[in-house]
C-alpha cells in the first residue's frame, strides 16, 4: 500500500499545472477533487431518487422548498448544499441523510435491503444475527489479542503463540515495517485516516499469509467497523481486560511516552476509564473475554488456552476476574 500523501498546510492549496484546474461550484466557491466527487455523487442520487419516484424536479423542488434552480445545480453536481437543505431534501425523498451520499457498493438494492430488515431487529436478534454470520467463519488457527494498551497483549500474544506453536504478529510492528516509521510518527504526517488505511492493508497481508497465528492489535482497531469486522469474522477474538488503575502502572511501568506521567496519575485512569466505556460495546462483541486484574502470568496463559475453540465453531464464552 502506498503511504497517504502528506497533508497540504493549513491554509494552503496544491498548485493546479497547465489546464488542470479545481472545479468550483455555481457560488464560485473551489472544491478539490473529492469534493467534486462528492458533490457529483449526491447529485446522482438525488436524479435516482426522483426517478424511482416518477418524481419531476418541479415537485421535488416544491416538496423540499428548495429553488428549482438551485436543485438544478445540486443535480449537475455543482450546488454547495448546507446541511440544513441536504435534510430537506432527504426527508421530501423519504430517505436516510446518509442515503444521498452513499457509496456505489452500498447502493446496491440487496445491500439497502438487508440495512432495511436489521433495522427492525431487536438488540438480541441482531447479536444472535452477527454470530451467525462470524463465528466460524476463519480458516486454520487464528486468534487475535484485543483491548486497551496496558493489558498485556504484547506480553501474551507470543507466550500463547508459542504455547500453540504457531506464529507471533503484533500489528503495529507490521505498520510500522510498511510506514518505515513509528507508529507516532504515522500519526503526525499522515493522521488518523493515513494510519487507518494502513492498518487495515496490513490486517489483510496477515490474514493472506498465515492460516494459523496469534495477533496483537492496536487497542483503538474497534472502531474502525470495516477493520474490525474483518478481524473478527477471520479470527477467534479474545477481549483482555483490566482495572483502568492497573492498566496505568503497567503502562506507565514501560516507560510509555504516550501516558501521562505519575504525576497526573488520576487524570490518566480517568481517561483511561473513559476510553474503556466509549469501547466496551465494541470489545464486548469479541468472541470471549478475560479479565487480568490481579493475575500472573502463569495463570493467564492457561486461562487463555482455555478460551480458545476447539474442534468445530468457536463458541462465545467469558471468563471474569
Amino acid at each position: 500500500m502506498k503511504i497517504p500523501r502528506k497533508k497540504q498546510p493549513a491554509g494552503s492549496k496544491p498548485r493546479l499545472s497547465g489546464v488542470e484546474r479545481a472545479p468550483r461550484t455555481a457560488e464560485g466557491i473551489e472544491l478539490d477533487t473529492s469534493e467534486s466527487e462528492l458533490h457529483a455523487l449526491l447529485g446522482r442520487h438525488v436524479r435516482e431518487a426522483r426517478a424511482r419516484r416518477f418524481m419531476t424536479r418541479k415537485a421535488l423542488a416544491r416538496d423540499s422548498g428548495i429553488s428549482l434552480a438551485y436543485l438544478a445545480r445540486v443535480e449537475a453536481g455543482t450546488g454547495n448544499i448546507s446541511l440544513g437543505l441536504l435534510q430537506r431534501l432527504a426527508l421530501a425523498l423519504n430517505l436516510p441523510i446518509e442515503g444521498l451520499l452513499t457509496s456505489e457498493a452500498t447502493a446496491n438494492p440487496d445491500f439497502t435491503l438487508i440495512i432495511e430488515f436489521l433495522k427492525r431487529q431487536a438488540p438480541e436478534r441482531l447479536a444472535r444475527i452477527r454470530r451467525q454470520l462470524f463465528d466460524g467463519e476463519a480458516d486454520g488457527q487464528r486468534i487475535a489479542l484485543i483491548g486497551i494498551r496496558g493489558v498485556g497483549k504484547s506480553t501474551l500474544a507470543p507466550m500463547l503463540a508459542d504455547r500453540l506453536g504457531i506464529p507471533f504478529v503484533e500489528l503495529n510492528r507490521e505498520i510500522e515495517a510498511e510506514a518505515n516509521l513509528a507508529v507516532g510518527e504515522i500519526f503526525t504526517l499522515f493522521g488518523q485516516r493515513g494510519y487507518r488505511e494502513l492498518e487495515r492493508a496490513c490486517l489483510e497481508r496477515v490474514i493472506a499469509k498465515y492460516p494459523n497465528v496469534v495477533l496483537a492489535t492496536g487497542g483503538g482497531l474497534v472502531a474502525e467497523s470495516g477493520t474490525y469486522e474483518l478481524l473478527l469474522s477471520s479470527f477467534f477474538t479474545v477481549w483482555l481486560q483490566a482495572r483502568p488503575r492497573v492498566m496505568f502502572e503497567r503502562v506507565l511501568a514501560q516507560h510509555d511516552a504516550r501516558i501521562a506521567s505519575a504525576n497526573l496519575r488520576d487524570e490518566a485512569i480517568e481517561n483511561i476509564g473513559r476510553t474503556l466505556e466509549a469501547r466496551r460495546p465494541l470489545y464486548e462483541l469479541a468472541h470471549a473475554s478475560l479479565d487480568t486484574s490481579g493475575k500472573s502470568l502463569e495463570q493467564i496463559v492457561p486461562a487463555l488456552l482455555a478460551l480458545l475453540p476447539g474442534a468445530g465453531k468457536p463458541k462465545p464464552r467469558v471468563v471474569t476476574g
